[in-house]
């Protein structure tokens, strides 16, 4: 290795605490070994058998396995320096059964046909003490077999298959111009995903998927000398189920407007270098004053509020009450949907549940119950009209199969409910964000995501943002700071006035949603077009109260 080659790379070990945690029994692996197939098809399925036919022969009347290799790839970088690089790799197997009407899990990095079959015994063990305190038995809703079937997140390039060097001399270019712009510090890193996994059940399923994640992303911070103020701005990139092919924009990916946005691709050094010129701009904006505003939140933004408001609220464990400890239950309770007449918003809200969106985090064939993936109706013309379902849920609100939003972080997690992507769908008239900045008199568009506060029953919430942009009688007139708005749940949906069409629709979303007791990391997308909401509570985030 050359010199030059040495220096440039030698930063690869170090920073390791920074990276993201990574999946239960990981190990570190080389880049090589990342490429090579893992455990072939027929092997899984022989192992699988072993699993299901121990758990019947111990007395199971249903069981299922997750044969799981997940890989990732953690590349970050600060300034003109590599802090830490992680290739991991983890490998196991998760059995789940019920046996005298209750549930039962055990799992294992020991993948032989004897440590499946004690697995499986296990497992079985567990359900068996579970049923002497449980009051019900498992209802699991019906489910046919599809026998053996496979599904790929349909990658154009795969960001294993390409060059570290590559990698990390893309993210050394973003951290030059962001310091080239007078940025005083930045950092920014590549997050990667790949998710093998086996699943196989008593009902006749042996299903075989590929999927695949990435999120590019940065952070820029500048600092004024002179006054010791300083502002930062993340990049307006999305995590997504996509390849490397992702960070190759087209023109057709470009939204442009007072800030330029991306539709399926990405261009990662334009955004720096406008993410550069917004935090000094961010320095000297004007300090909001509180008060009323129209509100035009982009898509970049309104993801996170779509997520916290009305995806996790429609969470069927949520309005159980078996969700609770963590970020709360939802007080969306079932007899508001029974009703069938809660206004949860305005006639323009129309929330979609899918698991197939292409280029979305959540984009699967099947669920981690061997349930085939679809998208269904959340919030009809402002009315909830359903929520999230799995298959011991479904009976509950009288369906008669899964939704097929069943998922676990790992072979060593249970599966349970996690949300599939949520979205609200672009309105359906010609409407462009310029005609909709036309119409404010008094407003904030809001670019990006920020802080967010929601309560134990997800109704009131406030949210921040990265940048503000004052509208005066129809057009922008300067940047603003210190923004968040407040609002009820219901108070701000129903304020929903304005919808721009499919041109404007993009994804935005989450790489790791936390969720459950020992907790466990999702990753889903949420998707918009451009929203206006009329007469929302504006306040100053800078100033004191009382």
């Amino acid at each position: 290795m050359k010199r030059k080659e040495f220096l440039h790379m030698a930063g690869m070990g170090l920073g390791a605490l920074a990276l993201p945690m990574l999946p239960f029994g990981s190990r570190m692996i080389d880049e090589a070994e990342a490429l090579q197939g893992g455990m072939d098809v027929a092997t899984k399925k022989s192992l699988a058998d072993i699993a299901l036919n121990a758990a019947k022969s111990g007395g199971a009347t249903y069981a299922d396995v997750r044969i799981g290799r997940y890989l990732n790839q953690f590349v970050v970088t600060r300034e003109n320096r590599v802090q830490g690089i992680a290739n991991a790799e983890s490998f196991g197997l998760g059995i789940r059964v019920i046996a005298n009407g209750s549930w039962g899990f055990a799992a294992t990095n020991d993948v032989t046909p004897d440590g499946v079959a004690k697995t499986a015994a296990r497992a079985v063990a567990v359900a068996k003490a579970n049923s002497k305190i449980i009051t019900e038995p498992v209802q699991l809703a019906p489910q046919k077999g599809y026998g053996e079937v496979a599904w790929k997140t349909p990658i154009i390039k795969n960001v294993f298959e390409v060059p570290l060097k590559e990698k990390i001399d893309l993210l050394l270019q973003v951290n030059g111009i962001a310091m080239s712009g007078g940025a005083s510090f930045v950092n920014s890193a590549l997050l990667a995903i790949n998710e093998q996994k086996y699943f196989a059940s008593t009902d006749g399923s042996y299903i075989d998927q590929d999927i695949h994640r990435l999120y590019p992303n940065f952070n820029v911070t500048k600092i004024d000398k002179a006054s010791g103020r300083f502002q930062t701005r993340r990049s307006l990139s999305s995590p997504v189920g996509m390849g490397y092919e992702y960070l190759t924009p087209t023109p057709e990916s470009k939204v442009q407007g007072i800030v330029t946005r991306y539709k399926d691709r990405y261009d990662i050094l334009e955004d720096v270098k406008n993410a550069t010129a917004d935090v000094a701009q961010k320095i000297t904006a004007k300090s909001v004053e509180p008060g009323k505003y129209d509100l035009i939140l982009d898509p970049s933004h309104l993801w996170l509020t779509i997520h916290e408001s009305v995806a996790h609220p429609t969470e069927l464990d949520r309005v159980l009450g078996y969700e609770a400890n963590y970020a709360g239950t939802s007080f969306l309770s079932l007899d508001k949907w029974k009703s069938g007449n809660f206004h949860f918003g305005s006639k323009l809200m129309n929330i979609v549940a899918d698991k197939l969106q292409p280029g979305s985090l959540g984009a699967v064939g099947y669920d981690d119950e061997g349930v085939k993936c679809g998208k269904w109706d959340l919030v009809k013309e402002g009315v909830l009209v359903n929520y999230q379902a799995i298959r011991d849920q479904a009976h509950i609100i009288g369906l008669k199969a899964s939704q097929g939003c069943c998922y676990a972080q790992s072979w060593a997690d249970v599966q349970f409910q996690r949300m599939p992507n949520v979205s609200l769908q672009p309105g359906k008239g010609r409407l462009s964000v310029d005609d909709m900045i036309k119409n404010v008199q008094k407003g904030i568009y809001i670019i990006g995501d920020g802080s967010f506060s929601i309560d134990q029953q997800r109704y009131n919430f406030q949210f921040g943002g990265q940048t503000f942009y004052e509208i005066k009688d129809g057009k922008i007139v300067g940047m603003l700071k210190d923004v968040a708005y407040q609002a009820t749940n219901q108070e701000f949906w129903n304020s929903l006035a304005a919808v721009a069409d499919e041109r404007d629709y993009r994804l935005g979303g989450a790489f790791n949603d936390g969720k459950g007791q020992p907790g466990q990391s999702n990753a889903v997308s949420h998707g918009s077009a451009t929203s206006r909401f009329n007469g929302v509570n504006v306040i100053n985030t800078a100033r004191k109260i009382g």
